[in-house]
């Protein structure tokens, strides 16, 4: 079987990988097939067990939450789990990872939730108790992909030891790697390619597919002709647009384009000193939703292959369902749209254009990121609804020089339409924390950049992380959903897809939730026998 990435990796971490300029693309994946961890998300976004006999939970008592507010996991490895070394994955080596991932002189494989980690205590040599200093809703994804993916301690506790500056630059995150996972490295060439052979002792039974081969593709258009030429058969990670995708779909007779949601596109607004100042008004953001035909985007510009984001969380993920009851949504409907505003004190003039009762136009900017067409795409569509509907609009696209510019970007005067990652995620949902406001007073480098600020929902935010029953926690993240929705904090567009193109004579592959790659059941790919 033959795959193909984006990219020119340099190690097999990702995690050191990220922590350079912006990660390569598909890394994730082909990771996941030379490493695993005790737990791992499936296709569905739920996480399961791997190396781990159970993933831990309030119900199976492997995660208390102690009377002081403190917090312990119990992990227990399963028997004979080995590294493809043929040394033995044992509780010793969890200890050294975390141990390694909380070195502040090692900043490439630290994370922020090592903080809330007071120890970690070895049973016996296949079970450890992980203790926090505080709640943490993520405890359970500890020794996976996310954080603390197991490292052997067998195999670099010396260079950790003896030479910890160069300890990310060993010849152990490359050549000389040795994982968990369902693959071995047999072959790795610069630049070209990787090649790797099936795991005869893997925990979770031998793969099915005896080889893969990993090629290294830098542009996409090479990628395209690969694929159209029977040279690879499935490609892991960005790198590749829909649109592109689309077209190798209608010329491919041999594949299949599969498509899953990644991140979306919303519009965010701006709440601190808007210009106009009526966008910080709900009731305004909630016209502006109603001028938009946001499924007539999805088919144009998504092809079909996405859908409309009513919400921060997509329908893909598995909380959508519990919470999707809480959702306000908002269908397109501009002659509503038109009274909400009137409603407001404007009028239409004779240009179709709306006007204050002091006679100035209703006039608002909207900005986007310059370098990514899908962007620039869907600002000047949501900037043609808009404009149509009776506002008068500027749309900016924002050159690359200035993108790193803190201060101009958060002080955009009306609207930032861009691509953000919904995951449900600290870093990810705190861009709508009060606390997070890009101010002066932080030298503007708070991550909510729209400068919301709400003690109402930033009470919600601060509760769904330090809840850790399952239930409990939905239930605030539907009563969030309902804050962010109903006052239109940000204003959802669709949802982006990542377009992953699969050989019909493979089977058991798919492109995966947002949470988990193509590569997360890769011991189950098959070839269809003849």
């Amino acid at each position: 079987m033959t795959v193909a990435i984006m990219g020119d990796p340099s190690g097999l971490s990702n995690t050191i990988d990220r922590a350079g300029a912006g990660g390569t693309p598909g890394l994730d994946a082909v990771e996941e097939l030379v490493n695993a961890g005790l737990s791992q998300w499936d296709a569905s976004g739920v996480l399961q067990p791997r190396l781990g006999e159970v993933v831990p939970s309030l119900e199976n008592g492997q995660w208390r939450v102690l009377s002081d507010g403190r917090m312990e996991t119990t992990f227990r490895i399963k028997p004979n789990v080995q590294w493809h070394d043929g040394g033995p994955l044992t509780a010793d080596d969890l200890a050294f990872t975390v141990m390694v991932g909380q070195d502040r002189d090692l900043p490439a494989l630290g994370n922020a939730a090592y903080a809330g980690v007071e120890s970690v205590q070895a049973m016996d040599p296949r079970t450890v108790v992980v203790h926090w200093r505080r709640p943490f809703i993520q405890a359970d994804t500890m020794f996976t992909t996310s954080l603390a993916l197991p490292l052997p301690k067998h195999l670099l506790e010396v260079a950790y030891v003896e030479d910890k500056a160069s300890f990310t630059q060993a010849p152990y995150w490359s050549i000389g790697f040795a994982g968990t996972g369902p693959y071995k490295v047999r072959e790795w060439t610069r630049s070209s390619h990787m090649v790797l052979a099936a795991n005869d002792a893997y925990a979770l039974g031998r793969p099915r597919i005896d080889e893969i081969e990993v090629r290294f593709l830098q542009d996409p258009n090479a990628l395209i002709a690969n694929i159209l030429a029977g040279e690879v058969e499935l490609n892991l990670g960005r790198g590749m647009s829909l649109e592109q995708g689309i077209s190798v779909r209608d010329q491919w007779r041999d594949g299949k384009l599969a498509v899953r949601l990644s991140s979306w596109i919303a519009s965010y607004p701006q709440f601190l000193n808007a210009n106009p100042p009526v966008v910080a008004d709900a009731r305004f953001r909630r016209a502006l939703l109603q001028l938009i035909d946001r499924q007539a985007m999805v088919d144009a510009i998504q092809f079909g292959q996405s859908s409309v984001a009513h919400s921060y969380v997509a329908p893909n993920e598995p909380e959508y369902r519990d919470i999707e009851p809480s959702i306000v949504k908002y269908d397109y409907d501009p002659r509503s749209a038109t009274l909400a505003i009137e409603s407001l004190g404007y009028a239409k003039a004779a240009d179709g254009i709306f006007r204050g009762a002091d006679g100035q136009r209703l006039e608002i900017e909207i900005r986007t990121t310059g370098g990514d067409d899908f962007q620039e795409k869907s600002m000047f569509s949501v900037s043609d609804y808009w404009q149509r509907g009776g506002i008068q609009m500027d749309p900016v696209v924002v050159p690359r020089q200035r993108a790193t510019d803190r201060e101009y970007r958060a002080n955009f005067p009306a609207f930032e339409l861009v691509r953000q990652p919904n995951a449900l995620t600290p870093d990810a949902v705190t861009r709508m924390h009060g606390a997070e406001a890009s101010l002066p007073d932080n030298n503007y480098r708070g991550s909510n950049r729209m400068r919301y600020r709400s003690p109402e929902l930033d009470a919600l935010i601060d509760r769904f992380y330090i809840t850790i029953s399952r239930q409990e926690r939905t239930q605030v993240l539907a009563q969030m959903m309902r804050h962010t929705t109903e006052q239109v904090v940000p204003v959802g567009i669709y949802y982006n897809t990542e377009p992953t193109m699969i050989a019909s004579r493979l089977v058991n592959v798919a492109p995966g939730a947002q949470s988990s790659s193509p590569a997360w059941n890769a011991h189950e790919w098959d070839t269809a026998r003849p």
